[in-house]
């Protein structure tokens, strides 16, 4: 009897202090079926052209109080394996825990800083290093944004939340990359075409007391930029903090890793340079995906219209020499007629963010060949939204390139799928739009 009454006792222990786990809906919001993904919310039909994806889930931004969405990136909880999603929007940055996909649970908002008034350059760009994101943006005065993410883990509701440090050593900037080996954060488009920051590296090894080890104008203005610890095949620069700038007009590699000692090593031009936008090296170092922002566009129209019979290209770079990097091949999509903005690798796909394409996944399997075939995508750009409306009156928040606030005329094919974060181990894609929300998506189990 007394034995019993002890494994009674131990029972009802372990119940009360068993974490609840909820159960996970697997079910997708909409099936990709025959080239199209349909679903129904609050009575209002809608539709998505869709190849080989389903969408697991979606946030619109009236749910997440915005006007317009932007970049985005993730954060997995490397204590709980929780995986949430980070949004930028005309406001602030939206937070969302999407660890039952299916299921996204908005939490909250980081709203921005700086000065309120500043909204014809609403855009932010956020990355995340040691369970900090940190966060830039063009309106003036907004500085860097650094916010805990661990503490989220205590957090199951909607609040509205405060960045834990706001770096001020320039008043803004258009983007951020960050050298998660090293623990540098790279901040890109600071200043202007006068006053040119070029490189400014932070040593953020310590989140909220970051420190300026490097700011150098030689090379230009960045766009973009991927900075990479290089294990390549160029045994001149194995082990080399290499820094890989998208400059407007080309592509610049740096050897950064004595940051009082910085050296160019290379600069990379080619065929119809409108505006080197984004670059992302594959995994083993021997080429680098370039896309141009531009070059899908008749700049000589008034208004700027797409070109006829354009496909989307990707321009390809064999860097496998870094002095000396030369042209591989130009991909152009077979499948697609929009403009390129964000892309990332993960082996041998490209998940690209293609404006009003939405995500394209393309396999580079046979980049040594000069072969890629685009094998699926979902297209995330509607001009029926309930939110933002893709009308000749509505304000196009786009991609700044020539810092005005405005692009291309402000012309519809900046509008659609910003950027995308396919790093996530549970392979759930993240894809930020510009006019409606936050897509999830994941490759179809059939």
């Amino acid at each position: 009897m007394r034995f019993t009454l002890i494994i009674v006792f131990f029972v009802a222990l372990s119940c009360k202090y068993e974490k609840y786990e909820p159960a996970a809906n697997k079910v997708p919001l909409a099936e990709c079926i025959d080239g199209h993904a349909k679903f129904t919310i609050d009575g209002k039909e809608y539709e998505y052209e869709c190849n080989g994806y389903d969408l697991m889930s979606y946030v619109s931004l009236d749910e997440m109080n915005a006007e317009s969405g932007n970049d985005c990136w993730g954060w997995t909880d490397s204590q709980t394996g929780k995986e949430y999603a980070l949004m930028g929007l005309d406001n602030g940055t939206a937070i969302v825990d999407i660890s039952i996909p299916t299921d996204p649970l908005y939490l909250g908002k980081i709203f921005t800083n700086g000065d309120p008034n500043d909204r014809g350059k609403a855009w932010r760009d956020l990355k995340v290093y040691n369970d900090y994101a940190f966060i830039v943006s063009e309106i003036a005065e907004h500085g860097m944004q650094v916010f805990d993410l661990t503490k989220l883990r205590t957090v199951d509701s909607f609040q509205n939340f405060d960045a834990d440090y706001i770096y001020n050593g320039y008043g803004h900037a258009h983007n951020i990359a960050i050298n998660t080996d090293s623990g540098y954060a790279y901040t890109l488009g600071a200043g202007n075409r006068s006053n040119v920051v070029g490189i400014h590296a932070l040593n953020i090894q310590d989140p909220t007391s970051p420190v300026l080890e490097l700011q150098l104008p030689d090379y230009g203005y960045t766009h973009d930029a991927q900075i990479i610890n290089y294990s390549g095949p160029d045994s001149d620069h194995v082990g080399k903090e290499i820094y890989v700038g998208s400059n407007e007009n080309k592509l610049v590699f740096v050897d950064v890793t004595d940051k009082n000692n910085p050296e160019l090593i290379s600069e990379f031009f080619y065929d119809d340079t409108q505006y080197t936008h984004q670059t992302w090296l594959t995994e083993d170092h021997n080429y680098a995906l370039l896309g141009d922002e531009l070059d899908e566009l008749d700049m000589s129209s008034n208004p700027i219209v797409l070109k006829d019979n354009i496909r989307t290209r990707t321009v390809v770079i064999d860097i496998k020499d870094l002095d000396n990097p030369i042209l591989h091949f130009d991909f152009r999509s077979d499948t697609e007629s929009a403009i390129d903005h964000n892309g990332y690798i993960v082996g041998s796909k490209y998940f690209l963010a293609s404006y009003t394409s939405g995500l394209r996944v393309i396999d580079i399997i046979n980049i040594e060949q000069k072969s890629f075939k685009e094998i699926g995508f979902f297209d995330t750009y509607s001009d029926d939204h309930d939110h933002n409306i893709a009308l000749e009156s509505t304000p196009r928040w786009s991609d700044p390139g020539d810092h005005t606030g405005k692009k291309g005329g402000e012309i519809q094919a900046f509008n659609g799928a910003w950027s995308v974060y396919p790093f996530f181990k549970s392979e759930n894609i993240i894809i930020s739009d510009i006019n409606s929300g936050m897509f999830i998506v994941k490759k179809s189990n059939n």
